[in-house]
């Protein structure tokens, strides 16, 4: 079986389209965007046709350059031609190191100085953007996909160049490197195996073959998030026609989604909860999902109820799975229709078969409980490799073959995992700021967003965004917010002046700092 193949041999990026084309070649992907590396391919491809896209910039960046076991840094606009181009890099060898768009230059430059001159793969926008940058000090080359710079190369220079046999990096060695959403500070480049890539897709393989029909897939992930080509290489193998996503504005959604009709999506925590207006369109384009799914952040148990409501598709489904660049998918569990209301959006999870072992450990001496939460740790074969240049940094986290997450949770007596916040959020007098804006964010519908930050005086203070920045109801949410009289009253801001990560996860230390500049106090 494929699966044990790919167990036994490590998850080889550089020829996950052509083992895919190799079984079913005629499977159809369809994009809501052009590609910037390839504007002729369309916006509907084969996997066959793909396949042949992947080594035919393989074959470009051979001819550009790029070798086996060089770092190929690829920084360019949002795109699925990001998976593209970093496949195609992994198949001539090349360990490919995703840095996210919405990183800025400074942060740009020092990843880059980490990478001990690595070579560059960007686009003009891009490559306009980092003109402060000293890219001939910290880079062997750059190149662009396509147009032109001075000192740069293009990859339409080298079109027809001849095809190469893929290369294949040795199991335990570095393969790919991604980076953390960098909430607390700069970014950590994370390394990735073909064995720990491997041992990634198990958890989800077995869920997938529960299935018991073929589903159209819609993917909405960062394109430079290791989740990614997780979810991709999952679905080429399962044979799933794919929608590829960039596009996250809800009206847009809706006609993607109304024109192709997926029965399984996997998004982003926060771009499920901004379409959560379209539950109420009167076009139902939830109406053909039967699979919700999220692999980032827990949600929101009144996001999934609301999804779920809007499924016309029999006994439907959110599954979320809780992990992180690290440790990659580590415990989950499903939520139905007609409960995911009532849940606990603070348990996230029991261990799936071929995943991660999850433990505790005391923060205090004091058995981790519900009232003492301690230290979530993670341990198995999946676990991420190093942090490139960080040795130190990433030994730090393990204990004992266990990494700590930076999560504090408790299990329940069946074993489930609750995870109540990160521990560098945590707030004196609450016991779970997730949990304030899971409840009251059930209780007010008019709200789309609430993030509870440390204020001036370490006082849990609601930062709250409304549906279309609607001024806030002051007399409901009083009402909303009864059983939590250690909140202090809520600052409102427009959503769109949340400072948020690649992955659209909330920066809270960043927002705590703003709201401290505004209250006029240093943070």
């Amino acid at each position: 079986m494929l699966h044990r193949s790919v167990r036994k041999h490590g998850l080889h990026l550089g020829t996950v389209p052509e083992a895919a084309a190799a079984r079913n070649g005629a499977m159809p992907l369809t994009l809501d965007h052009d590609l910037d590396s390839l504007p002729e391919a369309g916006r509907s491809l084969t996997v066959a046709q793909l396949a042949g896209h992947v080594d035919d910039l393989a074959g470009r960046l051979w001819a550009a350059g790029v070798r086996p076991g060089e770092h190929l840094a690829i920084y360019k606009t949002a795109n699925f031609d990001v998976w593209v181009l970093a496949t195609a890099a992994a198949r001539v060898g090349a360990i490919p190191v995703l840095l996210s768009p919405a990183l800025d230059s400074a942060t740009v430059g020092t990843l880059l100085s980490r990478l001990d001159q690595p070579k560059l793969l960007t686009d003009v926008p891009k490559l306009d953007s980092l003109a402060d940058v000293p890219l001939a000090d910290l880079t062997r080359r750059v190149i662009v996909v396509a147009g032109s710079r001075p000192g740069a190369a293009s990859l339409t220079e080298f079109v027809g160049a001849p095809r190469v046999q893929p290369v294949f990096r040795p199991q335990d060695e570095a393969a790919m490197i991604t980076h953390t959403s960098g909430t607390t500070g700069v970014p950590k480049l994370v390394v990735h195996t073909p064995r720990t890539m491997a041992a990634r897709l198990t958890p989800q393989w077995w869920l997938l073959s529960l299935m018991r029909k073929r589903e159209t897939v819609a993917i909405h992930i960062s394109f430079v998030h290791s989740r990614m080509f997780a979810a991709m290489a999952l679905a080429l193998f399962k044979n799933m026609p794919v929608l590829l996503m960039k596009e996250s504005d809800p009206d847009e959604v809706a006609s993607f989604f109304l024109a192709h009709r997926p029965g399984f999506i996997e998004a982003l925590p926060n771009s499920l909860m901004e379409w959560e207006g379209l539950t109420d369109d009167p076009r139902k384009p939830f109406a053909s999902v039967k699979y919700f799914s999220s692999t980032f952040d827990a949600m929101h148990p009144r996001t999934m109820s609301r999804l779920l409501h809007s499924s016309e598709r029999r006994a439907s489904m959110f599954f979320q799975i809780y992990g992180q660049s690290e440790v990659g998918p580590a415990v989950g569990r499903p939520y139905f229709r007609r409960s995911a209301h009532q849940s606990n959006g603070r348990c996230v999870g029991f261990p799936m078969p071929g995943s991660a072992r999850v433990r505790v450990v005391s923060r205090d001496g004091r058995r981790p409980s519900a009232k003492n939460p301690g230290f979530i740790e993670v341990g198995w074969v999946g676990l991420a490799k190093t942090y490139f240049g960080e040795q130190e940094r990433f030994d730090a986290n393990m204990h004992d073959g266990w990494w700590r997450t930076g999560d504090v949770g408790y299990r329940t007596k069946l074993g489930c995992l609750h995870m109540l916040d990160r521990e560098v959020d945590m707030i004196p007098g609450v016991r779970s700021i997730l949990e304030v804006e899971d409840l009251v964010l059930s209780r007010l519908g008019e709200l789309s967003e609430l993030v509870v930050v440390p204020g001036p005086n370490s006082e849990p203070v609601p930062v709250i965004c409304t549906n279309e920045d609607q001024p806030l109801d002051r007399e409901r949410w009083r009402t909303a917010v009864v059983d939590f009289p250690q909140l202090a009253d809520p600052v409102q801001i427009p959503q769109a002046e949340l400072p948020r990560t690649a992955t659209l996860k909330v920066r809270r230390i960043e927002l705590s700092r703003r709201l401290h500049e505004q209250l006029g106090k240093p943070a």
